[in-house]
């Protein structure tokens, strides 16, 4: 009989002290104290402020990355069609060059035979021209026989057709077939920048032999360079063109550049994102290809109950505010937050008549403190 009333008394200890101790846990866990009070003294040196919930407009805003893309018609690879040697060049990556400006010298032996077909065939032409005139004449005076025209006619229009062809060919290589003589024949041809811009690549040197589909250099023209950004499936239905953007650089996130979509691809890729190009309204200074940037896309606009971003506190990894429930007392109250913009907050779920009570949004985690020090004392 002893023995048993031991165990029972042990058996009650035991699940006493547990309780006990969950009981400890569960008050070290819990939010403090939901009041706490302060005079009209304290709430001044405090700096503790109140103003009621208000009703505005807020944008929402998506974050993303990307970087500086330039449209494929701002880049300008260029070769030589016909092949030939580099005789000279000046240019190296990030140098600036001017539309019609030589940026290589090339030479090659076929330069010259070129130059020389297409003069004899030129001389040729102007000769079957005056034949052709004269046949004319005679067979207007039926003098000649039809055959002897007809074949005029087609030596004259087969000589045209083979001056057009060198005349094309020479304008290819940038020489042109008006000011071509004998003593202009030349084996070096000059290379001009179909663009202004910068140079992004030299894929030669001097002395190098290149065929007509090498590509010697890469041009690009900086005025249409814009902001690609990458947005995830699951937020590009929310982007549509016309929406403002904000962008800033990697390298200095404290500057803020203003711009706006005007594409988003149709596609996903297999990382399950879309791109979404912008523009700069002003374009940045020392703008390069390739820079990573940091966006913000002002997705939508509505009325929400927001309050001032200093009336929320976080607790525990939930969010609070502090109603002022008398002149000195405030009331510990939890919140669901939304998005934020311009200083404010939007509340998704706020408790009942919250509209209608002032909260403090200054100074809040002053009180948090005090609520959180009473606790533990």
């Amino acid at each position: 009989m002893v023995n048993r009333i031991g165990c029972s008394l042990i058996l009650f200890l035991l699940v006493a002290c547990g309780s006990q101790e969950q009981e400890e846990k569960q008050q070290a866990t819990a939010v403090p104290e939901e009041i706490v009070e302060l005079n009209a003294v304290q709430q001044k040196n405090a700096g503790i402020v109140v103003a009621n919930p208000m009703r505005q407009s807020i944008t929402a805003e998506l974050k993303v990355n990307g970087i500086v893309e330039v449209p494929p018609q701002n880049i300008v690879s260029i070769s030589f069609p016909m092949g030939g040697y580099l005789r000279s060049t000046r240019l190296l990556p990030g140098m600036r060059v001017t539309k019609g400006e030589v940026i290589a010298v090339m030479e090659d032996q076929s330069l010259v035979q070129l130059q020389q077909d297409y003069l004899i065939a030129r001389e040729r032409l102007e000769l079957l021209e005056v034949e052709y005139k004269r046949q004319r004449e005679l067979r207007q005076e039926n003098v000649n026989a039809e055959k002897v025209f007809q074949q005029a006619t087609a030596e004259y229009n087969s000589q045209q057709i083979l001056c057009k062809g060198y005349s094309e060919k020479l304008q290819l290589v940038g020489i042109e077939p008006a000011a071509l003589t004998t003593a202009s024949i030349s084996r070096t041809v000059p290379l001009r920048a179909p663009i202004s811009g910068f140079v992004s690549k030299v894929n030669i040197n001097i002395g190098k032999y290149v065929t007509g589909t090498d590509v010697l250099f890469e041009l690009i023209n900086p005025n249409n360079v814009h902001a690609a950004l990458t947005v995830f499936e699951k937020d590009i239905s929310r982007v549509a063109t016309g929406q403002s953007v904000s962008l800033s650089f990697v390298n200095d996130p404290f500057t803020i550049y203003a711009g706006k979509v005007f594409v988003i691809t149709r596609n996903v890729d297999e990382n399950r994102s879309a791109l979404v190009h912008c523009y700069f309204e002003k374009q940045p200074e020392k703008l390069l290809p390739g820079m990573f940037l940091q966006a913000s896309i002002r997705i939508e606009n509505r009325e929400a109950l927001t309050v001032p971003e200093g009336a929320i506190v976080r607790f525990e990894n939930r969010f609070f505010v502090f109603e002022q429930v008398t002149a000195t007392q405030f009331a510990l109250r939890e919140v669901k937050t939304g998005n934020s913009d311009k200083g404010v907050v939007e509340l998704l779920v706020s408790p009942p008549g919250l509209e209608q009570q002032k909260v403090v949004t200054q100074n809040a985690y002053l009180l948090l403190s005090k609520l959180k020090n009473t606790a533990e004392e």
